[in-house]
């Protein structure tokens, strides 16, 4: 369909010529005679310059009644400025209010972020956020692609199941018609089914975990990509979850530098990660490294580092105050600016230097056979610039339907993917066992009733071949790529312990 007006992203494409943009107003400066106001429409933000020589005055009377998030529409030329964002402008030739805005609730001052996440359906409208959920759904068409390339096929697990994945404490239970139900942990099993049918599938969609749990890592809604290959084993299961995050790290770097400013991403970090091999390190290894003096050391050159740095913070911040009785009006609103990013960064370098003792005595203590915690995975990854792939767990850590590594009935042959820069866990996943009595013992022994999984047995019964798979978590992979704190910042309208409003 061609639109009868011309999107922001698209203005390059006609500098010189006469265009239509529609858009809300986001930002408004002025002197005499002059309006300089910010549109975006959703696609990026231009400037629009409003002569008042230039135009009727029922436009510039609009121009001037215009608030901040006002709806409203322009004519005029393209004109190219490399100055400007996208390198082009607006220049009036008329303006016309679709809706004037009430009052808007976020302004440039520093916000909480319950008052933020109470308004989540406007903070959408922020930069920041804005540029997360284009980063967001870039990495959402890079898996499709990735996959779509590799001759997957795209499958549906069921939202509404019989029996646990996962295990039966985290479970959003409901009635089903008198019977009991409950809301997906994964698509696992049910991707096991379809890869049989198909070879190489892949699920996307939504799932659910009822832990109570407060953790920035933690959701309760969240989107997993869950592949599954009849005839792979553990390695080749490596191999392509590896090859996945290549492919989105790829796909981003080459098409979201825009957002990646925005957000202030470290794109160094990024292409650094692409480089492959990734290490892989079993879980014995993991374990040496984690407790070794080498992090040891590690934390305590970091402590020092983060120390330092708060202190040329907070005498920065002290010389700006110092100074701003005597600035001009311009130099106060860049100290006020400068000063949320300094509080903001001195609040994140508060929370790393009470967080360092507490990960340097759990490193310390540290007994192999135990699963590894949100700090253990945040150590370890500060020792690689890529991720890192752990494998062969110890069994009783991981899934019931984990097949036995044959030379350590010990060791489960599953790996983890652990993100770099402290993101921890992004992949989860291994080869699935294929004996049927194995799987029968196991269910049993988790308790779990052996009614609700016929199906998957008959699996094992029909044609059981060794295959593997994974689940790769969308909203922690996007908080990583973005460089954000916290998943509630890496989805439109997060689900976590205690909100489901907006």
């Amino acid at each position: 369909m061609t639109e009868p007006f011309v999107r922001v992203h698209a203005l390059p494409d006609h500098v010189g010529e006469t265009a239509t943009v529609n858009g809300w107003l986001y930002n408004a400066r002025g002197s005499k005679g002059l309006r300089f106001l910010e549109l975006r429409d959703g696609s990026g933000i231009v400037q629009v310059v409003v002569n008042q020589e230039q135009v009727d005055a029922a436009s510039w009377e609009a121009a001037a009644s215009l608030t901040q998030e006002s709806a409203f529409r322009v004519v005029g030329e393209v004109r190219a400025d490399e100055r400007q964002r996208g390198g082009v402008e607006v220049q009036a030739g008329s303006v016309e209010v679709i809706a004037l805005a009430e009052p808007y609730p976020i302004t440039p001052k520093e916000h909480g972020t319950e008052f933020l996440m109470d308004r989540r359906h406007l903070w959408l409208r922020s930069q920041r956020q804005w540029a997360a959920m284009r980063v967001r759904n870039r990495i959402i068409t890079a898996i499709h692609g990735y996959f779509q390339g590799e001759g997957f096929v795209q499958m549906d697990a069921p939202i509404l199941t019989g029996n646990a994945v996962e295990g039966t404490s985290t479970l959003f239970e409901l009635d089903y018609f008198g019977e009991p139900a409950y809301l997906t942990q994964s698509g696992q099993l049910h991707g096991e089914a379809m890869a049989m049918a198909h070879g190489k599938i892949y699920t996307f969609g939504p799932t659910f975990r009822a832990e109570k749990s407060r953790t920035r890592r933690h959701l309760t809604e969240f989107w997993m990509i869950e592949p599954e290959m009849a005839f792979y084993d553990l390695a080749m299961n490596m191999e392509v979850a590896e090859e996945l995050l290549v492919a989105i790290l790829d796909a981003v770097l080459a098409d979201c530098r825009d957002e990646l400013e925005i957000l202030e991403r470290d794109t160094g970090a990024l292409e650094a990660a692409r480089q492959t091999p990734f290490p892989r390190l079993s879980y014995s290894d993991a374990v040496d490294l984690l407790t070794g003096d080498a992090t040891q050391l590690m934390l305590d050159a970091e402590q020092e580092g983060l120390e330092d740095e708060r202190h040329a913070l907070e005498e920065e911040r002290d010389r700006n105050r110092a100074a701003y009785g005597q600035a001009k009006k311009g130099e106060k609103r860049r100290i006020d600016a400068r000063e949320i990013e300094i509080n903001v960064r001195l609040d994140e370098i508060a929370e790393g230097l009470r967080n360092i003792p507490t990960w340097k005595a759990s490193a310390a203590q540290f007994t192999w056979g135990d699963d590894f915690g949100a700090s253990d995975e945040t150590i370890l990854t500060r020792h690689f610039s890529t991720p890192v792939i752990v494998h062969r767990y110890p069994a009783a850590v991981k899934a019931f339907y984990m097949k036995r590594d044959p030379d350590d009935d010990r060791l489960a042959l599953g790996m983890d993917v652990l993100a770099p820069e402290g993101y921890g866990e992004i992949v989860g996943g291994g080869e699935r066992a294929t004996d049927l009595q194995f799987l029968r013992d196991q269910v049993e022994a988790h308790g779990l009733p052996e009614s609700a999984f016929d199906w998957y047995f008959d699996l094992r019964k029909y044609g059981s071949v060794p295959h593997a798979g994974f689940g790769l978590g969308l909203e922690r992979t996007v908080a990583w790529i973005c460089g954000l704190p916290h998943v509630r910042e890496t989805g439109p309208f997060p689900r976590l312990l205690g909100r489901l409003h907006p």
